[in-house]
């Protein structure tokens, strides 16, 4: 699988630590693709500022590539975190330069020549989603906990394999999303619940699957390490409840140590 991840990245900084790990949505799916064999780039920006420096080199150090990622004058995302008996604290968002992000058609040409392309919520580019689309290639899209956002409706009728996350179990309210979601467009909808595991609707059944039991030192990246597991069995023609097993185990490793990756 050769997979490019585009939209949002930032510094994951810990104020009660006095770290920071290089991060944000799609790349750290990128980095977990790459961890499992795969292929991945990152499509983005960056500030010309030290965090900048750490994410390209980090990046390069993974073996993701970078060719795509613009530096730009200004300052790179930061996301402030706590972390409280393993459970990350989100804090203030600093968007930085990424509020100046916009694909040029060399990006969307580029994209394109992936097997898939996965984005999310703080991506920027769900107005480009059509672009992508209209040239059949598939397009995995991480709307995290937002289950009522606006992007929705600008989204979902353009990705191919939708992801949410709760943490409220699984419930008929919960179910019935899940439908009207798959009625959109996806072929897949799937929502993580945490160490409640994980819900897929196909537009004909549901299918759950339980976590694969580690020690939790940080929650963060888990959600972005199963939706690389998912895609990676997708790709390897897995049956869908092994694709379930595949998410919940890269999320197990990425839950064992401090920061995304």
């Amino acid at each position: 699988m050769r997979l490019a991840a585009v939209g949002d990245n930032c510094m994951d900084v810990y104020k009660n630590l006095g770290e920071a790990f290089p991060g944000g949505n799609p790349v750290n799916v990128a980095v977990y693709v790459v961890r499992m064999g795969g292929l991945a780039s990152y499509t983005g920006v960056v500030g010309n500022d030290k965090y900048g420096e750490i994410m390209v080199e980090a990046l390069n150090e993974k073996k993701v590539d970078t060719s795509h990622i613009r530096v730009l004058e200004g300052s790179t995302a930061i996301t402030y975190v706590e972390l409280h008996n393993g459970e990350r604290v989100f804090g203030d968002y600093d968007e930085g330069v990424l509020t100046q992000f916009i694909l040029s058609d060399d990006d969307i040409d580029f994209l394109c020549s992936h097997d898939i392309v996965v984005t999310g919520l703080w991506g920027m580019i769900e107005y480009d989603l059509y672009k992508i689309k209209e040239r059949n290639v598939p397009i995995a899209f991480d709307f995290a906990t937002k289950l009522s956002d606006d992007i929705i409706d600008v989204a979902i009728g353009n990705v191919d394999y939708a992801f949410f996350a709760s943490d409220d179990g699984d419930t008929e309210e919960l179910r019935e999303f899940m439908k009207a979601m798959h009625a959109r467009g996806p072929k897949l909808v799937v929502v993580t619940l945490g160490e409640k595991g994980s819900i897929l609707y196909d537009g004909s059944k549901f299918i759950t699957y339980g976590i694969v039991v580690c020690e939790v030192v940080d929650s963060m990246g888990a959600g972005d390490s199963y939706i690389a597991g998912f895609l990676h069995g997708i790709f390897e023609k897995k049956e869908l409840e092994e694709c379930m097993r595949m998410g919940a185990s890269s999320s197990s490793i990425t839950l064992q140590y401090k920061g995304a990756w």
